[in-house]
């Protein structure tokens, strides 16, 4: 499969799994990163090695409106075009409704909702020449809130929301679905013992999933779903069974 794919927040955790599983696959992977440079250089050296010029790393703040349309146009030029978008770069972290301020609001819609958006508009006429796709990574909190991250949610639920309208709306063109993951990794932030093993207690699987479940998540839609198109694919190992 020799698609160019464009990964925003490829540096780790998700977005590196996928990386890592499409390359696999025969993919060139344009690995985008905010901040985390050594990360990001260290997995396109990595994937470099396994195949020459099949990786490279673009470095942008996708909350300015022209580092968006920079990285964009750099992807657009790479490798003569981009095949696929995966919107995985994400911001999260607690905004209680008493203490939430607005910058807050700005960087959890911006990033979850706003640039996701802005990129497939700068992305659309690239993607629509070459039959491409695009997947959106989601939450299953966007359908079930989680207490305390009232914008978090919001924004998530926009992007689902996001991905059943382009799905129409860009038909038959491009393919656009998503992915939701459930308990993949826990919070950078630090989660206590207790507090994980309520979460995994009301998981009918009993244990948290990985990148890598994702990642195999995402190359289906890439792969194997070309008659797929606006759908939301949970992998949360049952959670959304439960309220």
């Amino acid at each position: 499969m020799k698609k160019n794919v464009l990964i925003t927040g490829a540096a780790k955790r998700i977005g590196a799994a996928c990386a890592r599983l499409l390359h696999d696959q025969g993919c060139n992977v344009l690995l985008h990163y905010k901040s985390s440079k050594q990360e990001a250089s260290q997995l396109c050296a990595e994937l470099n090695l396994k195949r020459c010029n099949s990786a490279k790393v673009v470095q942008g703040n996708l909350l300015d409106m022209k580092a968006l349309d920079a990285v964009a146009q750099f992807a657009l030029s790479s490798w003569g075009g981009v095949d696929v978008l995966i919107n995985n770069a994400s911001s999260f972290y607690p905004t209680p409704i008493a203490s939430i301020k607005e910058g807050q609001w700005d960087d959890l819609l911006g990033s979850n909702l706003k640039v996701p958006f802005f990129l497939i508009k700068a992305l659309s006429e690239g993607l629509a020449k070459r039959q491409g796709c695009i997947v959106n990574i989601v939450d299953i909190h966007a359908e079930r809130g989680l207490p305390d991250h009232s914008a978090y949610c919001i924004a998530k639920a926009g992007l689902a929301a996001m991905t059943k309208i382009l799905g129409k709306e860009l038909a038959p063109a491009i393919r656009v679905n998503a992915v939701s993951p459930g308990a993949i990794l826990w919070p950078e932030s630090g989660l206590s013992n207790q507090g994980k093993d309520e979460i995994l207690q009301r998981v009918p699987l009993a244990r948290c999933g990985s990148p890598e479940d994702i990642a195999r998540a995402v190359l289906y839609l890439v792969k194997d779903a070309d008659y797929v198109t606006g759908q939301i694919l949970a992998v949360d190992g049952g959670r959304m069974l439960f309220s």
